[in-house]
């Protein structure tokens, strides 16, 4: 089975490391990182990159896509090769998904209109702006599709994809290798638990956050 990650200048490095680091631990699963050209492609702090080893033509079908957010995401919602290979793959996909603001682009590529879906939670209102119902949820399944919150939820959307495709055997099998135990030392993951102040604080920085400045 193929798991076909892409990525785009400005994505950021766990929404795609986390899924590409639990889907490759799954046996005979391939996972292959794509891009509109072969080659680094860097993320959105300018300071990381990763290496496409197939180009979108060169990647037709795969079975699982996952498009990863960033704040390069912002310059994909206008159409371009992204959305194209986005919507030519999933026409053939057995799973689409997307962490962060990739959501976003699913939703501008016309994949989620009239589908629950989630996002960073800076961003998750907008989905509804092409159709999408947004919910606060961290991991949402609708149909075909699965789109994970902020960042680090894509570990968690990658581990329940695995669940439902390869079983929950397979999927704790992955979790205890990467020894996915989460204890952070603040209960400021979400805006629902983070103090008002760091919220606010958060918020007021929005723009920022989500373009990357």
């Amino acid at each position: 089975m193929r798991v076909a990650i892409a990525l785009f200048e400005g994505f950021t490095v766990l929404d795609a490391v986390g899924p590409y680091q639990v889907f490759s631990g799954v046996p005979g699963v391939e996972v292959v990182l794509v891009g509109e050209r072969v080659g680094p492609v860097l993320d959105h702090v300018g300071s990381a990159r990763m290496v496409t080893e197939a180009a979108f033509a060169e990647v037709e079908r795969a079975e699982v896509v996952v498009v990863p957010g960033g704040p390069g995401q912002v310059h994909h919602m206008d159409g371009g090769p992204v959305q194209e290979w986005v919507r030519a793959v999933d026409a053939t996909s057995t799973w689409t998904a997307s962490v962060c603001t990739g959501s976003l682009i699913l939703a501008a590529a016309g994949l989620l209109r009239g589908r629950a879906a989630t996002s960073h939670w800076l961003a998750v209102d907008q989905l509804g702006a092409w159709g999408a119902s947004a919910s606060p949820e961290r991991v949402v399944f609708d149909g075909k599709y699965v789109s994970a919150a902020g960042v680090s939820a894509g570990i968690d959307m990658a581990l329940e994809l695995t669940a439902r495709v390869w079983g929950p055997m397979v999927a704790q099998t992955v979790q205890l290798a990467i020894e996915y135990d989460p204890r952070p030392p603040f209960g400021a993951g979400s805006p629902t638990g983070a103090p008002a102040e760091v919220v606010e604080l958060l918020r007021g920085h929005a723009d920022a956050v989500l373009r990357g400045r």
